[in-house]
């Protein structure tokens, strides 16, 4: 029988067989400085083995693939050089690098995730990174490495909210710090802003000397303990809730949101940055890979739509939620404490 539909190849599938290749390619580059040292010049094989210490045979190897990523270039003479997305975001030195989550790709991430199809079984996590036990030492030595993730979409925020123009106190509410990017970005805008950071005790002193770098250190008022039992303190006219909802769950969402309007002076705003879903879940992409990425490492954590946490927003109290588009892969979500 003729066939005069378009013809189907199993490339895409053959693709996701080696879909493990491109971050633990990346994470080996970045641990070998590959990208640090193309930053300098154009390199040979020869002289970026010399450059970086590191084999030309492996070199070779990675650098090739690199090349097919888009992610390194070479010329006609076999120069290999940075690309513009590379240049931008692989660079260890420059304020933009997003490869430190790379470095725990190997050895935090994917170990867990070889662990899936029992996962899938059991609905139990390999590890609840949710939990202090288990979270606090992974987060302590995880989250500053993120941190240029959030900081653009922090500063958005803070101009957002015009914190330049203020010319009385700012309280901000910072929920799992962590490193402290959404603190730190707001009180960078303003001197008036004062920042009330809670996280696990284990991960505060990293908020604390991620502060200190940035020069805003004294404004923080470090709180430990579990969101649901620590001191909110009050009233604050912001509360930041940086990539948390995905890790505690519906039920605990919900009560740190009520939490959380509590806490807040009236006319005060929350600011929760998520991976977000479409209210269909076929997407974004990035929002359903986080799902199965909060099954492997949460006891309850998901991924939700704007529509799904908008709703527990308003059973909250809050008023007028919104969506803020800016540079991170989902928009922030803004409600108003009425």
């Amino acid at each position: 029988m003729s066939n005069t539909g378009p013809s189907v190849t199993p490339e895409r599938i053959l693709q996701f067989v080696w879909a493990f290749a491109p971050p633990l390619a990346i994470e080996a580059a970045i641990r070998h400085h590959v990208f640090d040292v193309l930053a300098t010049q154009p390199m040979s094989i020869a002289e970026l083995a010399r450059a970086t210490g590191a084999s030309t045979r492996g070199l070779s190897a990675i650098a090739d693939l690199l090349v097919g990523f888009a992610l390194l270039s070479r010329d006609d003479e076999g120069r290999y050089a940075l690309t513009p997305e590379s240049d931008a975001f692989l660079v260890s030195h420059k304020p933009s690098f997003m490869g430190g989550i790379f470095r725990h790709m190997s050895s935090q991430l994917l170990p867990n995730w070889l662990q899936l199809s029992e996962i899938v079984g059991s609905g139990k996590p390999a590890k609840a990174v949710n939990s202090v036990a288990e979270g606090a030492p992974f987060f302590a030595e995880f989250v500053e490495d993120i941190l240029p993730l959030s900081h653009p979409s922090a500063r958005m925020l803070a101009d957002a909210l015009n914190l330049a123009q203020a010319r009385g106190p700012i309280s901000v509410l910072d929920l799992a710090s962590g490193s402290g990017v959404w603190g730190i970005a707001l009180a960078q805008a303003s001197p008036h802003v004062t920042v009330h950071a809670v996280d696990w005790p284990d991960v505060l002193p990293v908020t604390r000397r991620v502060a200190e770098r940035f020069g805003v250190g004294e404004r923080f008022t470090m709180v430990g303990g579990d969101l649901l039992q620590a001191d909110l303190g009050g009233p604050h006219q912001v509360a930041t809730l940086g990539h948390i909802l995905h890790s505690e769950g519906v039920e605990r969402s919900r009560a740190l949101l009520r939490r959380t309007h509590a806490a807040l002076a009236p006319g005060g705003t929350i600011a929760i940055a998520e991976f977000l879903v479409d209210a269909d879940r076929r997407g974004p992409l990035n929002g359903l890979i986080f799902a199965v990425n909060m099954l492997v490492n949460t006891e309850a954590g998901d991924t939700y739509s704007f529509d799904e946490i908008a709703r527990w927003l308003t059973e909250a109290g809050f008023t007028k939620p919104r969506q803020l588009p800016g540079p991170g892969p989902s928009p922030l979500i803004l409600a108003t404490r009425g």
